[in-house]
């Protein structure tokens, strides 16, 4: 932990995971009310569960999303079960 109070590490809620991840601000509120409270949105990288956290606390940037991974490749679902 650092000196400062308003600094603290990430630590889930719901399941006490140290791995969290910055979100996409979703709306006019997320986009700029938020900021005004000095708040963020944050996603758990191990369930999920997303949640506002002051912009002082360390989180790694957004989680990489699939296309990116496959390098715009499409990819063939036919044989797998996605939703």
């Amino acid at each position: 932990m650092s000196d400062s109070p308003l600094v603290s590490s990430y630590l889930c809620r719901d399941c006490g995971s140290e791995l969290g991840f910055r979100s996409r601000r979703r709306n006019f509120a997320e986009r700029y009310l938020l900021p005004l409270l000095l708040l963020k949105p944050v996603r758990c990288g191990e369930c999920f569960r997303r949640d506002y956290r002051l912009i002082f606390t360390p989180v790694r940037e957004r989680m990489p999303d699939l296309e990116k991974i496959t390098s715009g490749r499409q990819t063939d679902t036919s044989r797998r079960n996605v939703a």
